[in-house]
């Protein structure tokens, strides 16, 4: 019988490996910051003018979403409510009882006037919803897991003064808005 000699594999070179153990880290690398966007944060685009002047359309921010508590003035991004996502803010949580006065264009909420400068927002602002849309009756309380939402431009902005958005099921919140990452002149936190 005739022996076969087996052939052997020559070793990768030195040049060879190293680029082999580059390309796992790129991999690697690459794996974390695809896990990090899909489940801490997010890039989300603004579209439209209901945040003005806070956020402006095409702006883009990262939105968390972290499961911490959605408190009060909160700017959050949600899923599920119009046919494209939004961005509101937070005016009350679950348990909260809104009222807003059209006459004199003040949001109430457990009874006290909101104070919306804290949010760059003037006072008495808010305007009765176009006839266009069912509006919402008030007082109302927000039910568990939900959270009552307006925009910051409140002429312009479909919000939870609408039956169509009504009160938002804290599950289709998307995340909160934290960071401005374009356009540059807007760079950082969010208010």
């Amino acid at each position: 019988m005739e022996k076969h000699a087996k052939m052997q594999a020559a070793p990768p070179s030195r040049g060879m490996r190293a680029l082999f153990e580059w390309l796992e880290e790129i991999v690697v690398a690459l794996t974390i910051v695809i896990l990090i966007l899909t489940f801490v944060f997010r890039v989300v685009t603004v579209s439209g003018s209901s945040m003005f002047p806070n956020y402006i359309n095409g702006e883009r921010l990262i939105v968390a979403n972290y499961s911490s508590k959605i408190e009060q003035g909160d700017v959050v991004v949600m899923t599920n409510v119009l046919d494209e996502p939004i961005i509101k803010r937070v005016i009350a949580t679950e348990g909260q009882t809104v009222n807003i006065d059209y006459e004199t264009g003040i949001v109430y909420v457990d009874g006290m006037a909101l104070d919306e400068t804290q949010y760059g927002v003037e006072n008495g602002t808010t305007t009765s919803p176009s006839i266009a849309y069912e509006p919402l009756v008030f007082p109302q309380t927000v039910p568990d897991n939900c959270i009552f939402v307006l925009g910051d431009n409140r002429g312009v902005s479909k919000d939870s003064r609408y039956a169509e958005v009504g009160m938002v099921d804290v599950r289709h919140v998307l995340g909160e808005a934290v960071f401005v990452i374009f356009p540059f002149d807007r760079f950082g936190s969010v208010k």
